[in-house]
């Protein structure tokens, strides 16, 4: 295998649900990579009982998907798509404009509603501003009504909102579907329960993310339970694998630590994991394939050396696997 990732390997952008593409939400690809081996396996998702055990906790993010993205009109009649992220209170709000705007710039959107534009983030990357809004109804209620989907380039069609949602969704702020759960299905949850095989929800808020140029990612919210907290503590404790869900999982996880245990927690995170990082609540992870240089591909650092890592992304991408939220699945083990 290639220390380095080759030039022409790239993975395909799955520009539609596998279900669009003749294939089972729980029958897309999983590689799994085995850190211990420095391996990698094929198999489907629904092959992932077999790569479990009993007593395994897999701790799953509860947020489902709003339709974020909502159509926005500026006072010189331009018209641009806003990208609704995360709450930061009241009616304060960080907000992606898919377009050039200024500070102060106000926006009439659908509904009667408007926002008003009031300062970047981060001014050394003015990608995600600050905004306030003015309402008929709750946001989220809002969305419902006038937003849909947050959609990129890749994805080739409007699709349902059904289709960003994961079987675990149940409480509403996600900004982007917490992708890596997607391929769950009831018969997969069935097989697991079976063999033994615990679960355990967080909730964290997924913001808009960056596909454009690497960047870190946003404050989100999260909570951890205190139900969730013991469950991942006495997992750890008996020497049972605790089994990050997504990216998201392992960040709400990894922020509610206090010395080195997993304590109820909510709030706003802007955790970074990278290759500088020591994951302490989890011995492994599921998560989805993204561009080489993304956010995503830094956190992976912390599982996987250099050199594993894009031995499996060549491994993956001279197989033709799918990217992004309707891609093909890693696991992590």
């Amino acid at each position: 295998m290639s220390a380095v990732l080759a030039p022409t390997a790239t993975l395909v952008d799955a520009i539609a649900p596998p279900e669009r593409r003749g294939v089972e939400r729980d029958g897309v690809r999983m590689l799994v990579t085995d850190r211990e081996k420095r391996e990698h396996r094929h198999a489907r998702f629904f092959d992932l009982p077999s790569f479990l055990r009993a007593g395994d906790l897999l701790v799953v993010n509860d947020s489902s998907t709003l339709p974020a993205a909502i159509s926005a009109q500026r006072q010189n009649g331009e018209s641009l798509m806003l990208h609704i992220s995360t709450m930061i209170g009241g009616r304060l709000w960080m907000v992606e404009p898919r377009g050039q705007i200024t500070a102060g710039e106000e926006l009439q959107l659908p509904g009667g509603g408007r926002a008003t534009i009031l300062a970047p983030v981060e001014p050394e990357r003015p990608r995600v501003w600050y905004a306030s809004f003015q309402l008929p109804l709750p946001m989220s209620a809002y969305l419902m009504k006038n937003g849909e989907p947050i959609r990129y380039g890749y994805v080739a069609a409007h699709l349902p909102l059904q289709d960003y949602q994961t079987i675990f969704g149940r409480e509403p702020g996600s900004s982007e579907m917490p992708s890596a759960a997607r391929p769950f299905t009831p018969r997969v949850l069935h097989r697991l329960q079976e063999l033994g095989v615990e679960f355990a929800p967080i909730t964290l808020h997924c913001g808009v993310a960056s596909f454009e140029k690497p960047e870190r990612p946003s404050i989100e919210r999260y909570s951890v339970s205190s139900r969730t907290a013991a469950a991942v503590n006495w997992a750890r404790r008996e020497g049972r694998r605790v089994v990050a869900i997504g990216t998201t999982a392992l960040r709400a996880l990894e922020s509610a630590l206090q010395d080195n245990e997993v304590v109820a927690s909510s709030g706003w995170t802007d955790l970074i994991i990278d290759e500088r990082s020591s994951v302490k609540s989890v011995d492994a992870i599921l998560t989805g394939f993204h561009d080489e240089l993304s956010t995503h591909e830094s956190l992976l650092h912390a599982f996987l050396d250099r050199e594993l890592l894009s031995s499996a992304y060549e491994e993956a991408a001279e197989c033709g696997y799918y990217q992004h939220e309707f891609g093909d699945v890693h696991l992590i083990l």
